[in-house]
């Protein structure tokens, strides 16, 4: 039992330390795709895309840490992106992003 134990403990820790290499990568090429992007829009879906990657960094971190206190971390970088999405794709469409009407 012990040797099943210990071969699933280090078959986590391969698989995490790959996952962390595929994120690195990834994230290298999403500041590519921000500073090279041909559009705005390009620019706003891989800051998108670097919120996930940064929730599977903190989920990475959980599994190695053996914790589930970074599962509102999680959770909070989640609501901040998907804010930080809406924001930007309405200044692309509008111009704004608080309409201001004085009427």
């Amino acid at each position: 039992m012990t040797t099943f134990l210990e071969f699933t403990e280090t078959l986590l820790n391969y698989t995490v330390i790959i996952s962390a290499f595929g994120i690195a990568i990834s994230l290298l090429l999403l500041v590519y795709r921000i500073i090279i992007g041909p559009t705005n829009a390009d620019r706003a879906v891989a800051l998108d895309t670097i919120g996930i990657n940064l929730m599977a960094v903190a989920a990475l971190m959980a599994i190695t840490l053996t914790t589930s206190k970074l599962n509102d971390v999680i959770l909070l970088i989640g609501v901040l992106s998907f804010l930080g999405t809406v924001a930007i794709a309405k200044y692309l469409e509008k111009g704004v992003i608080i309409d201001r009407d004085m009427d």
